[in-house]
């Protein structure tokens, strides 16, 4: 809960519940206005909390939900996101 306090953090959690394949880091720092560090340490956090996961393509990380999230943290999110 701590990792989906930050305004920031839950608006990228609520971009990647709702993307159909994985954001690229540069979709996120075009889309919030703010610098690549920024979006790597907000990721960071999420990744720490275990609710994101990244794969590297090319020069750019790109990011989803982590796919085997536990129920109650599905149920939790689907009832923010609505």
């Amino acid at each position: 809960m701590k990792a989906l306090s930050d305004p920031t953090r839950l608006t990228m959690v609520a971009s990647l519940w709702k993307a159909a394949a994985p954001i690229c880091i540069c979709d996120f720092t075009a889309g919030l206005g703010l610098t690549q560090p920024t979006i790597s340490h907000h990721m960071a956090k999420l990744k720490e909390a275990g609710l994101v996961q990244s794969e590297k393509r090319g020069i750019w990380i790109y990011y989803r939900l982590r796919d085997k999230l536990p129920t109650e943290t599905r149920n939790l999110l689907s009832r923010l996101m609505d």
